[in-house]
Parts: structure tokens; C-alpha cells; sequence
């Protein structure tokens, strides 16, 4: 037993001897990187909460996003919300019934299928909060010109995508005092994760 003890702090010592000159070996910098100012903390500093109190001026409706979605958004999106070669933002029409459409039952199976995966996907019914939708929208979009969209700009998609999606009515007007008192379809049925610890196993299902 001694023999294992003193082999063993042998080989600490001896990784700690290597640290430590290894340590004294890496080059060292000065005068690199400063304290970001306070300015520049709150340009990056764009999350909106549930609650959405940090939601900037501003207001929009649907018509006023309908022109902004043709020229900024439909090229990925599709000109109807679906369609295009980025996720449907709208929930699909239903499709008909397979015993409706003599000889085209594998197409009607089709169909429901499609009309399925888009209402999974479309952020304006699955998401839990609407003030989600203005966030990502604001963070993300559109894609490799993120940031580029204006504050009513933002307010205005989405107020198109919830009127499209059947959740407000065209002639709304969204602002950070209406946004979030907006009910989503979703709001009930949302389940957060469980919380995770280290040295736990992830759970199947949840992409973190």
C-alpha cells in the first residue's frame, strides 16, 4: 500500500511539474481587448422575455407587414407563408381526405403529411408567447442580414404572421404594451423542460 502511495505522488508531482512549465512557456499579452462600455453592452444586450419589458418603441399592424414580408421574407419563406425552401411560418391548409380524392390517395396522404409538419413548425402557433415571435424575428431574420429590420418593421411581421395564423385580427396594432397580453394558441399546452443539472444525462427530445 505504501509502494502504491508514494508511485502516485510521484506522478502528481511530476503532472504538476509539467503544468506549471507549460504555464511559464505560453506567451502572454498586454494591452489586448478593453471593458466594453455601457452603450455597447446594451447593443448586445437585445433578449426580450416572456413578460416582454424590454421591448423597444414602436407599433405595427398586418397590413403594414404584408409588403415588408413580400419584399424582405418571401424569398425564403414562400409567398403564402409556405412553400419555400425555409420553415412554413403558417399553419397549412387541411388537406382533403384520401377517400375524397378518387385515385389520389398516396397525394392525399401527402398532403396531410405536409399540412402536419407546418403546423409543427410554424413558430406563430408554437410558440407559448408572442413576444417569442418578436424576438426571433428581431435576433435572426432575415438571415445574413440580421439586424438590419427596424423596431416597427418588427412589429409589423409580426402582427402579419399572428393575423395570418388566425391568432389577431388584420387591423391590430401590436406595440410593447399589447404584444404581450397576446393568448397563444400554444400558451396552455407548452411544457418547459426539466431543469438540468451537471453530470446529469440529457434527456432524448430536448436539442441542448
Amino acid at each position: 500500500m505504501g509502494a502504491c502511495t508514494m508511485a502516485t505522488s510521484r506522478l502528481l508531482l511530476i503532472v504538476l511539474l509539467l503544468g506549471a512549465s507549460a504555464s511559464a512557456q505560453m506567451p502572454t499579452y498586454s494591452g489586448v481587448g478593453r471593458t466594453p462600455t455601457p452603450e455597447e453592452i446594451r447593443a448586445w444586450d437585445i433578449s426580450i422575455s416572456p413578460t416582454g419589458t424590454e421591448l423597444p418603441p414602436g407599433h405595427g399592424t398586418a397590413k403594414d407587414g404584408a409588403p415588408i414580408y413580400a419584399r424582405r421574407c418571401a424569398g425564403c419563406h414562400g409567398a403564402t407563408l409556405t412553400g419555400g425552401r425555409a420553415p412554413a411560418l403558417r399553419k397549412a391548409d387541411p388537406a382533403p381526405a384520401a377517400s375524397a380524392v378518387p385515385g389520389k390517395a398516396p397525394a392525399a396522404r401527402e398532403g396531410a403529411a405536409a399540412a402536419a409538419a407546418a403546423e409543427r413548425v410554424a413558430m406563430a402557433r408554437r410558440s407559448p408567447f408572442a413576444t417569442t415571435v418578436w424576438d426571433y424575428i428581431n435576433r435572426g431574420m432575415p438571415l445574413n442580414r440580421e439586424g438590419t429590420l427596424s423596431a416597427d418593421e418588427v412589429y409589423a411581421l409580426t402582427a402579419f404572421l399572428l393575423y395570418k395564423n388566425d391568432v389577431i385580427r388584420e387591423d391590430d396594432v401590436i406595440d410593447a404594451e399589447s404584444l404581450p397580453k397576446i393568448k397563444m394558441p400554444n400558451r396552455e399546452g407548452f411544457a418547459a423542460p426539466p431543469e438540468w443539472r451537471h453530470g446529469e444525462a440529457r434527456l432524448k427530445g430536448y436539442p441542448y
